[in-house]
């Protein structure tokens, strides 16, 4: 079997052998910088770099196997592909080489390295568009090292380009992806049909600077970013069709069948909660045992270790283990799997153990009342079906909790849908599962629309669209005095050349009331008045005076709350200036009719 520790090796040496300073990884924990709370890449921490910044070590080809985490698919983990937490195997170019020889050496990897046939090699390249050239060069390259060119593909910018969304001045550049076909006999698709073709990793070639207005530039300065996921090519290498089965999570889920008495191959309930208590509590594992390690707790970063360590809690029950039985778990993680790659792991063994055990204790009182809101509504059910019964014989009684229900004892308690069932049954009843999908699909949209609106209807983010944000922040707060408290953005849009703001109004605004409202925006202004931004709960923040279009899901729910001194105070997403003296004059250019009690406002800053 090949194992993690191997392919961490191979890799660092097939590396080195080129040239390449293994540079290590760096903390889990975003540095505040990147705007996310964790590494999501291999590349994230090198970012400066890319963007022409020498590199301390003075090098200019760079390699590493670096930690990540990602939770923003985080219900998708339980099925045999998904993890919170994976290794990304790098190497970089900074404006050292670039296409012939990256593709040289992948191929020289693929093949030489892991035994790859080349004769079944796909790979895909950027097919180009109005803005950016086909990658013609790349194909070429593909086809000059073997690879046959009925298996090169050339598709859109949405599978083979990589840029930062939304962010000018940024590198990115075509992107060529390798695949190559599972041999199970499940699948018999050519590349562009089915699922028999896996990505095994891609090279990003950074040839060109996003700029305002979608267009594109060359640099000067050319790079490589390649990125191999470890826990997805080690599954593919030893024939695997589930990432659990590798030796990244063998032993914890051995472990879990001994204490359980439950199969993992046979108990289809019990292998998705074993998959999730064992991913949830690696990545806790990783997150309080980094160096700048993390603890549990209302907000940020803590907020989502939080919801890790207590969604593997709840499963559990599922399973029904002790969540004590979470510390073996952790244990086995930290002394025997990750204890060479990331030794202060051990170092922090007893630390990380603890504090685990804390959340456990901590989350009983949440789980039985959530127990106890189950029991109230299953209750409630009850007693109407006594009553009914005895005012009407032909009464047939409920047996079915409502999906919204359901969603609710998920949402606010934290209940996953396999536990509010199982509970269900115990009592004699059944839960509506379609009409907790469309609730769940409800709430997903909702999320989707308050997160676009936190993003202050921004169509880039530079230091240009970020002043007309915070301009619009002043401008509301204007509106409310001048109109009252319920006065509300109805919708933004905004980019470098103006702002263009929505808000309720029953009346074409006269001509004092545009220039009070111009007025009103220049004093704060002229204030100069320091932009604060502090995250508290949800319920803190509409305590203490805060208001938005964003509403949170719960009440604990940490937000951003942005404050302009006396003058305004709104939950929002951001970006803003430190200052408003920043913001230059801000004229009124227009105002019109959005739709019926919608008025419309365009400005402009000079």
């Amino acid at each position: 079997m090949f194992t993690s520790k191997e392919l961490r090796e191979k890799w660092i040496k097939f590396y080195e052998s080129k040239g390449h300073l293994n540079i290590g990884a760096v903390s889990l924990i975003g540095d505040g910088t990147t705007g996310v709370m964790f590494n999501v890449a291999g590349m994230q921490p090198l970012m400066p770099y890319l963007l022409g910044k020498p590199h301390p070590s003075g090098k200019t080809r760079l390699c590493n196997v670096q930690g990540c985490v990602r939770t923003v698919d985080i219900d998708s983990v339980g099925d045999a592909t998904h993890f919170t937490f994976f290794e990304m195997m790098g190497n970089w170019s900074l404006g050292d080489y670039f296409k012939k020889e990256k593709t040289a050496w992948t191929f020289e990897l693929l093949t030489k390295v892991f035994g790859f046939d080349k004769d079944k090699i796909c790979s895909t390249v950027f097919e180009g568009n109005d803005s950016v050239k086909r990658d013609d060069e790349t194909a070429e390259l593909l086809k000059n090292l073997g690879i046959k060119p009925e298996n090169i593909f050339y598709l859109p910018k949405k599978d083979n380009w990589w840029e930062l969304e939304g962010t000018a001045g940024t590198p990115c550049g075509p992107d060529n992806e390798w695949f190559y076909p599972r041999e199970d006999g499940k699948d018999s698709s050519d590349f562009l049909t089915g699922n028999r073709y896996v990505e095994i990793g891609n090279d990003v070639y950074m040839q060109y600077k996003k700029c305002a207005g979608g267009k594109y530039e060359e640099l000067d300065h050319k790079n490589v970013d390649t990125g191999f996921g470890l826990d997805r090519l080690l599954v593919f290498l030893n024939g695997l069709d589930d990432g659990y089965k590798t030796d990244l999570f063998a032993e914890p889920v051995a472990y879990l069948e001994k204490i359980s008495g439950k199969s993992y191959d046979k108990d289809e309930t019990a292998r998705k909660a074993m998959r999730i208590i064992a991913d949830h509590t690696r990545t806790s594992v990783m997150l309080i045992g980094d160096a700048n390690g993390i603890l549990p707790s209302n907000t940020g970063a803590g907020y989502i270790l939080r919801r890790l360590l207590r969604r593997a809690i709840r499963y559990c029950k599922t399973l029904g283990i002790d969540a004590t039985e979470m510390k073996g778990v952790a244990k086995i993680f930290i002394e025997k799997i990750y204890d060479e790659a990331y030794p202060l792991l051990v170092e922090k063994e007893d630390y990380i153990l603890a504090e685990i055990e804390k959340e456990i204790k901590k989350f009983e009182a949440t789980l039985a009342a959530g127990i106890k809101e189950f029991d109230k509504t299953v209750t409630g059910i009850e007693r109407k079906n006594a009553f009914m019964s005895q005012k009407d014989a032909s009464f047939v009684p409920e047996t079915v909790i409502s999906g919204k229900a359901a969603f609710r004892l998920y949402d606010t308690y934290g209940f996953p849908l396999e536990l509010t069932e199982e509970l269900a049954a115990e009592r004699g009843f059944a839960v509506d599962k379609e009409g907790f999908d469309e609730a769940f699909k409800a709430h997903q949209e909702l999320s989707k629309a308050q997160a676009a609106s936190a993003k202050g209807g921004l169509t880039e983010r530079n230091e240009i669209t970020t002043k007309y944000h915070t301009a619009t922040h002043i401008m509301l707060a204007g509106l409310r005095k001048m109109f009252g408290e319920k006065t509300e953005q109805k919708g933004s849009n905004i980019n470098e050349e103006r702002l263009r703001f929505d808000f309720n109004c029953d009346h074409k605004m006269t001509d004092e009331e545009l220039k009070s409202l111009e007025k009103f925006v220049n004093d704060a202004i002229a204030a100069k008045i320091d932009v604060v931004r502090t995250e508290v709960p949800y319920k803190t923040a509409i305590a203490e005076g805060a208001y938005g279009v964003f509403h949170a899901d719960s009440e604990d729910q940490p937000v951003s709350v942005y404050t302009i001194g006396g003058v305004d105070k709104q939950i929002c997403g951001g970006p803003h200036v430190n200052n408003t003296s920043e913001l230059g004059k801000f004229r009124i250019v227009k105002e019109e009719s959005s739709s019926s009690g919608v008025r419309r406002i365009k400005a402009v800053l000079e």
